[in-house]
């Protein structure tokens, strides 16, 4: 699989963790630490199991960086994703 990918029928360009993680300005283990409490899922995990993210889930990263310094807690910034607001995948529902 290239780093091209079609969601919902728009081309997006999708990067591998490390790439996504420099980005959005953190480290490879918070992106890994945010799938692992649920506040982040890869745009696409590939058939060897690579995780690949789009410019939304950076977007999310971002925010949830930025959210973490302004001091919520991981778990509030949790609580208000699931209250609806968006996706893990960082979409609008």
């Amino acid at each position: 699989m290239n780093s091209r990918g079609r969601i919902l029928g728009r081309k997006t360009e999708l990067v591998a963790i490390g790439q996504a993680a420099k980005k959005a300005g953190v480290s490879r283990q918070s992106v890994q630490y945010y799938m692992m409490v649920g506040l982040l899922e890869p745009t696409v995990v590939t058939e060897t199991g690579r995780r690949l993210f789009d410019d939304k889930s950076i977007e999310r990263i971002k925010l949830i960086k930025l959210l973490n310094e302004g001091g919520y807690p991981l778990r509030g910034i949790r609580e208000l994703f699931l209250e609806g607001r968006t996706d893990l995948k960082g979409s609008r529902r």
